[in-house]
């Protein structure tokens, strides 16, 4: 089966089961793959050229016009939606089935090792922490608490700063955030590169708080790095505290 991946945490899990990808985007970080334009700008016509088998797109990374435009021009388009831990297994079992990676019961064995929801890996001294987790800078905006990566923080023992009422990537001031009491503000590598030097212009906006960089495909990517992700992390937190 040929398949365009539209979505970079996909790709990653197809390419590792040994699917034929045959293009992905830009952000997918796979070089050598013929790209198709990016999440929300796909080259629609030029994946139409490439007659795949199968599209995978995810609800909240691409873009409900490109998928229907796909689906105008009869390409078949299998879709994502992942908000937390526990929808982890089940789209992995969906995506295996769509892409013919093996039976339903292959399927459901193999989708088990990623089954991690109930088993938690708290961080050391972790439970209570509150958390902030910054995901863009001007504006600033923040990881709300209705996410898959804010139900990852919440599997570490941590507990997220914003409530669900705040939307689930609010624009988020830091002098808003301090407000808010975190112990610790988390910055991933994506979708800001977050880097060392912001660290001391959040110490600054948010005192009080420790902050520590993160590898943000580790916090927002799901599939098949999702067990050794949550080992990553809990590393990480557990080191800034």
């Amino acid at each position: 089966m040929r398949v365009v991946s539209l979505v970079p945490s996909s790709t990653e899990t197809l390419l590792a089961w040994g699917v034929d990808v045959v293009a992905c985007t830009r952000f997918c970080e796979q070089p050598a793959m013929r790209h198709v334009g990016g999440t929300k700008d796909p080259d629609v016509a030029a994946i139409v050229a490439l007659a795949p088998d199968l599209v995978v797109m995810d609800r909240e990374e691409n873009r409900r016009e490109d998928a229907e435009a796909l689906a105008a021009a009869r390409v078949r388009v299998h879709v994502t939606h992942v908000t937390s831990l526990a929808d982890v297994t089940p789209t992995l079992v969906a995506l295996a089935r769509a892409t013919g990676v093996a039976s339903a019961a292959d399927m459901v064995r193999a989708a088990s090792a990623y089954d991690v929801a109930a088993d938690a890996v708290p961080v050391a001294g972790g439970d209570g922490c509150r958390v902030a987790v910054l995901i863009w800078r001007r504006p600033w905006m923040a990881l709300g608490a209705a996410t898959y990566g804010s139900s990852v923080l919440r599997h570490l023992g941590l507990h997220n700063v914003l409530l669900p009422a705040d939307g689930a990537y609010p624009e988020a001031e830091l002098a808003v955030l301090a407000e808010r009491r975190p112990d610790l503000v988390v910055l991933p590598s994506e979708p800001y590169p977050f880097a060392e030097r912001h660290v001391r212009e959040v110490t600054e906006g948010v005192p009080g708080a420790a902050v520590v960089l993160v590898d943000g495909r580790d916090l927002f990517w799901w599939g098949v790095r999702t067990p050794a992700a949550l080992d990553r992390l809990s590393g990480a937190l557990q080191r800034s505290r």
